[in-house]
């Protein structure tokens, strides 16, 4: 077994202050270069990269096991700090290289399948199958330190509020909470089946009805979900709960909580009190209730205006209770050809959007999709509404309510992304509240909770439980950053008739409710305090403040689309021995 050199330094940290002083590292090998009576290696850890030199003043020996080293090879040196003559400005140890006098080989490497840079550019799976190789990379080096200072950072600050860390179950009781469970057969109880949590929501409440007062975790979650490239079966949450709380606390912790997040790990001064919307606004204005506020192209209304215009598209609209919205591309008119517009208009019918109107403002004069069924003064009234002038283009959905906001909402992201709009440096954090409690589900018949059948709604709208439950706005509250949600949570309902009354009015019957949400209602007739909180995706925010657009690049092992392993193959099939004990019969297609 080789001899291990006892390491003094890190690559990276090595600068001119250490010239003279001599060092032992220990890493990989990026790169070698043999100039005959000299060779050059680039010696790489978690780090960074550090140029070393061996020349023939060594022993032969040493300079022929140099001569030996290939990419990859891991290595133990000793040697001295000297001035480079030829900087690397590319490089933070570009100043400096070290010159070798001893020299241990660990462990020896293929060729390996995929090159360990930034910019290899292979594809995911790939990447995913070597994903060993693929973490020795500087930038996932970087993305899993930057993980770990906010999870260090979430520990502390919330240690500090007077919060307990403290574990829930991972085999729980399968409860529905909006997306499928994840299951796990009882070996000791045959045919029976615990669910992996999607959340710890019953359980954080149990803790607040338990005395904890304040409760935080870092914790594993899981669904089983279509994926896409902010979503993972299994996931990551910074979950809490607080007693004796209302909205009001619950965000200005929070927000002491981004802000100093954002100081230490972004040097971003974030000022407070944070901007709120309402739901209703958000939808308004921005067509998403997570609004990204880095850019304009805000909704206006037109149904004042067009409803009686005489243009059937517009007029049909209003008339069945539906709206008429757009948005005006202000100054970039000559960057759509009508090939754009009608790529725009196919993109939107993803929404249910059945056509683009547009208006193309000019010098002197007003071009539109509809010129020839509206008139002149009803187009210029329609500008006017946008404050348009020349050059703005102006994009007009007609149509029920939520399809005109998913695709109006859609289209000045998509665009302001096209135009090169959404500044990086920039980071936009707003409240959203006052949601609406429930949705209703055309389909199915049946009301929805919109976050989860545990939160509050507003005192004031409790009477509307009975009479129009659309109506009722919830105590609930997301956090989002530059269009994207951060995070959410609410007010939790504490009283044990409402509770089920909420339960009821989502269509569960009363044996449903016994089944399902039974120990939390027993829970709650023993004196339960009110509470809130709020979970925080913590791979979707270190996705984000890592400027990459997936989460599975902030994810030491994620899945893949497919919600595959591709490194360890799972999942994969159990032996019949195993299915045979657990008394599970599998039927493939």
């Amino acid at each position: 077994m080789a001899k291990v050199l006892k390491r003094t330094n890190m690559c990276g940290e090595l600068n001119k202050s250490h010239i003279g002083n001599t060092v032992v590292l220990n890493g990989w090998i990026q790169r070698k270069r043999n100039l005959g009576g000299l060779i050059f290696c680039d010696l790489r850890d978690k780090t960074g990269i550090v140029q070393i030199v061996f020349n023939q003043d060594v022993p032969q020996k040493l300079f022929e096991t140099a001569d030996r080293l290939k990419s990859e090879y891991v290595i133990g040196i000793k040697g001295q700090v000297k001035e480079r003559e030829s900087k690397n400005e590319q490089i933070a140890t570009g100043d400096i290289e070290i010159f070798v006098d001893d020299l241990v080989i660990y462990s020896e490497s293929e060729t390996p399948p995929i090159y360990i840079k930034d910019d290899d550019d292979v594809s995911e799976n790939l990447r995913l199958k070597y994903r060993y190789l693929d973490l020795r990379k500087n930038r996932m080096q970087k993305n899993l330190m930057f993980r770990h200072n906010m999870m260090k950072l979430t520990r502390d600050f919330f240690d500090k509020e007077g919060f307990v860390e403290i574990e829930t179950p991972m085999l729980i009781k399968p409860t529905p909470e909006g997306a499928r469970d994840y299951l796990v057969p009882s070996r000791v109880n045959q045919g029976m089946f615990y669910a992996l949590p999607q959340s710890p929501q019953m359980f954080k409440q149990i803790l607040m009805v338990s005395g904890v007062d304040r409760y935080f975790q870092i914790v594993k979650c899981f669904r089983d979900e279509d994926l896409r490239a902010d979503r993972q079966p299994e996931f990551t949450q910074i979950d809490l709960e607080m007693s004796f709380v209302d909205i009001d606390d619950v965000l200005e912790l929070q927000e002491r909580y981004l802000q100093q997040l954002f100081k230490e790990l972004m040097d971003v001064e974030i000022k407070l009190p944070l901007p709120r919307l309402s739901y209703d606004e958000a939808m308004e204005r921005y067509g998403s209730d997570k609004p990204d506020t880095r850019f304009g192209f805000e909704l206006q209304s037109l149904n004042e205006i067009v409803k009686d215009c005489g243009f059937k598209v517009f007029s049909s609209a209003i008339d069945s209770g539906g709206d008429v919205r757009g948005i005006n591309i202000n100054g970039y008119n000559d960057r759509f050809s009508r090939k754009d517009l009608d790529k725009l208009q196919d993109e939107i019918k993803v929404y249910g959007a059945k056509g683009l109107a547009w208006m193309r403002v000019e010098e002197n004069e007003i071009k539109s999709s509809f010129g020839k069924f509206i008139d002149e003064e009803t187009l210029k009234t329609i500008a006017d509404a946008f404050n348009a002038k020349a050059n703005d283009l102006i994009l007009i959905v007609a149509g029920p309510k939520k399809i005109v906001f998913d695709s109006l909402g859609f289209l000045r992201r998509e665009i302001a992304q096209r135009l090169g709009l959404l500044d990086n440096t920039k980071y936009n954090l707003l409240w959203v509240l006052d949601f609406p409690l429930f949705e209703y589900d055309e389909e199915e018949g049946r009301y929805n909770s919109m976050h989860h059948p545990f939160t509050s709604p507003k005192d004031q709208d409790t009477d509307l439980l009975d009479s129009d439950p659309t109506m009722v706005k919830a105590k609930a509250y997301d956090i989002v950053l530059n269009g994207v949600e951060l995070g959410g949570g609410s007010i939790r309902i504490h009283d044990k008739d409402l509770q089920k009354k909420i339960f009821s009015t989502l269509g569960l019957s009363d044996e449903e409710i016994d089944s399902k949400f039974g120990f939390l209602l027993e829970a709650f007739k023993y004196g339960t305090p009110p509470h809130g909180g709020l979970a925080y995706g913590l791979d979707r925010m270190a996705m984000l403040l890592c400027k990459e657009k997936s989460i599975r690049e902030v994810i030491a092992f994620p899945k893949n689309q497919a919600a595959m392993c591709m490194m360890s193959g799972a999942p994969s099939e159990a032996s019949e021995e195993l299915l045979d004990e657990l008394k599970i019969t599998t039927i493939k297609e």
